[in-house]
Formats: structure tokens, C-alpha cells, sequence
């Protein structure tokens, strides 16, 4: 099981600030795939730019996803 967090607009768009995925996919590509399949919302969420964390370390999209793992969704920020 893996506990799934969203921030700021993504949180927003998907309607939830977090959830625990009992079965997930090998990657996080494959984790956001089967996100956006959720429907429009959750597709619309993932389709550009997302930051992601796993325990809280920067991580791509073809990082690993282990039993017990952390995963935060982020925006990306800009800032001046």
C-alpha cells in the first residue's frame, strides 16, 4: 500500500488532499496513467507539467514505487 498525496491546484482538480493505493502500478508513469484514467478531472490534472516526491525526494517519472512509499503530486512553482 501506498500513500498518495496532491498540493495545491492539483489537489483542487482532483477534489482530494490524499489517499492510500492498495495495489500500485511499478512506476510512477504507470501511477499517473492509472490516475488520469479516473476520468476528466483526474486526466486534466496530470496532463502537464506535475512535480513528484517519493519520502519526500524529488523523483522523474520513471522512478520506482515500493509497498509502504509516500508519493506527493506537486504543481510545478514559480516564484519572483
Amino acid at each position: 500500500m501506498i500513500r498518495v498525496l496532491y498540493f495545491a491546484r492539483l489537489r483542487d482538480l482532483v477534489g482530494v488532499a490524499s489517499e492510500e493505493i492498495a495495489q500500485p502500478p511499478e512506476t510512477i508513469a504507470g501511477l499517473i496513467e492509472q490516475l488520469s484514467a479516473r476520468g476528466d478531472d483526474w486526466a486534466s490534472a496530470f496532463s502537464g507539467t506535475v512535480l513528484v516526491a517519493v519520502n519526500q525526494e524529488m523523483v522523474d517519472r520513471g522512478a520506482g514505487i515500493a509497498d509502504g512509499d509516500e508519493i506527493g503530486f506537486f504543481p510545478p512553482v514559480t516564484g519572483g
